[in-house]
């Protein structure tokens, strides 16, 4: 048996039905334990987000703004660029739907998240602030629990190394030699470095670049997207037919219900849905704990922003773009046919998937253009991707081996995203690295989520309780009861 081969069977029980259920059901039993909060309060939440702070009564290292900038450089990245489109190419256009499904019910575990992210913070030596799942598991449920958080930071530390660095680096450098012909050694010094320079510099140099390049990179994107949509306008609705239809299991001709296309497509779905919001995995609490902002229920309201812009508006648009501008083959959709192939995790030979195939879909509409949008794209996203996951490796890092592991270990990061840019130089004579390393990242994933999930779900009454009397007091102020200025 390969190693590929062995990956498979591994990812395979990672993302098997329990770990499905523990995301969708945790997700479910948060929304309606918070009223329907994380759907009702989003316009509340961008309100927040946007709210004038003088930042000299809340104690953090990050503006509120900055910390979800940084949160959102580790989630807008290559899932929502390359991600998609592999979720599409493998799961079938219905993976769209329960990577939607997977940001509804993730709002509420990314809202618990940020509140116990800030609730259970500690400072370290050197006065910073530090939090986490694994802060939130041994401060919030005891010593008994200590092993569960350290089970959170063993499997943090690997998946930042596969998630953040390695598929970061290595999709950038096959994109990069896709579309300009460079290699994907020169790519590799360039990102390394570039790294280096910042990473250096902790989580306030971190938030700054993320805080700069964020809006400004997902803005343009957004943009190049919408045009290419409205191009295709008519084409929309079938988009939606297609999605809602491989939702559930429907065969292209709706003659019967495929349970295979069904499991295949939520299985995608789900996986690359978590992959590129990260909801309930554990890494935007770590960014969210460093916020200059001492109340954790309004924290909570700013993450989970996150999962918002990430799926719900930059995945959707790229899936629409790719549904819309009909570059899939009628042999490369998921079906019957070819189901036992895409069980593997592979296309049928001569499909394009991950970043080639978006390419491909803005080609299609922007005359030539696509290549550039999605390389540059790419390139930026993954770039800051690697940033703010430096961030979760450190400190998963310092939970596990103290502060001084922290050197050592931006030392090991920034090989990593060297070493994994130039495995591309080597695809052509050991096969198809680029789907390797996706199935690395997202065995990890799940690996990373259970220990996190369970911790939010034991201590969900404290994020209900907090919550509760948030938002009495809201009510109060707008009553007339107390001063405004009262309020968080």
């Amino acid at each position: 048996m390969s190693f590929e081969e062995i990956l498979n069977f591994v990812n395979s029980q990672v993302w098997g039905w329990p770990m499905l259920g523990l995301l969708l059901l945790t997700g479910l039993y948060l929304t309606f334990g918070l009223r329907l909060l994380s759907v009702v309060r989003i316009p509340y939440a961008f309100k927040q987000l946007f709210k004038k702070r003088t930042g000299n009564e809340d104690e953090g290292d990050v503006s509120p703004f900055a910390a979800l900038m940084t949160a959102l450089s580790s989630t807008i990245g290559t899932g929502n660029i390359a991600g998609v489109a592999a979720a599409i190419a493998i799961g079938g256009p219905g993976a769209v739907f329960w990577m939607w499904m997977t940001a509804i019910v993730g709002t509420a575990t990314k809202f618990s998240e940020g509140v116990l992210a800030v609730r259970f913070r500690e400072i370290d030596k050197n006065g910073n602030r530090q939090g986490g799942p694994m802060y939130y598991i041994k401060n919030g449920l005891g010593p008994k629990w200590k092993w569960l958080a350290y089970t959170f930071a063993f499997f943090g530390f690997f998946a930042a190394l596969g998630t953040g660095a390695s598929i970061q680096s290595n999709s950038v450098a096959d994109a990069l030699r896709s579309t300009y012909g460079l290699s994907p050694w020169i790519t590799a010094v360039f990102i390394a470095g570039g790294a280096a320079a910042v990473i250096i510099g902790g989580i306030k140099r971190i938030g700054v670049v993320a805080s700069s390049v964020v809006p400004i990179m997902a803005g343009l994107y957004l943009l190049a997207g919408i045009t290419v949509i409205i191009m295709h306008a008519n084409a929309i609705p079938e988009a939606f037919g297609r999605i809602f239809a491989g939702a559930f299991g429907l065969q292209t001709a709706g003659t019967g219900i495929s349970v295979g296309l069904l499991v295949l497509a939520m299985q995608k779905g789900v996986a690359r849905g978590i992959f590129s919001n990260e909801a309930g995995q554990g890494s935007a609490p770590i960014a969210h704990a460093a916020a200059r902002n001492n109340d954790p229920v309004n924290q909570g309201i700013i993450a989970m922003l996150g999962t918002i812009i990430d799926t719900l508006i930059v995945c959707t648009i790229t899936a629409l773009v790719i549904l819309t501008s009909g570059v899939i083959p009628t042999e490369c959709i998921a079906s019957p046919e070819n189901l036992q192939t895409l069980m593997t995790g592979l296309q049928p030979p001569g499909c394009d998937t991950g970043a080639p195939l978006t390419a491909s879909a803005f080609d299609a509409s922007l005359f030539g253009w696509g290549g550039h949008i999605v390389a540059i794209g790419l390139t930026v996203f993954a770039f800051t991707t690697i940033l703010g996951w430096s961030y979760y490796g450190e400190r998963c890092s310092a939970f596990l081996f103290t502060e001084k592991s922290i050197p050592i270990y931006r030392i090991l990061w920034i090989l990593v995203v060297f070493s994994s840019a130039a495995a591309i130089a080597l695809q052509d004579q050991v096969g198809n690295i680029v789907n390797l390393f996706w199935l690395m990242a997202d065995t990890l994933t799940g690996l990373m989520a259970a220990p996190n999930l369970i911790g939010i779900i034991l201590l969900s009454p404290i994020v209900f309780k907090l919550a509760k009397e948030y938002f009495d007091k809201d009510k109060t102020a707008r009553d007339g009861l107390i001063d405004q200025e009262d309020l968080p």
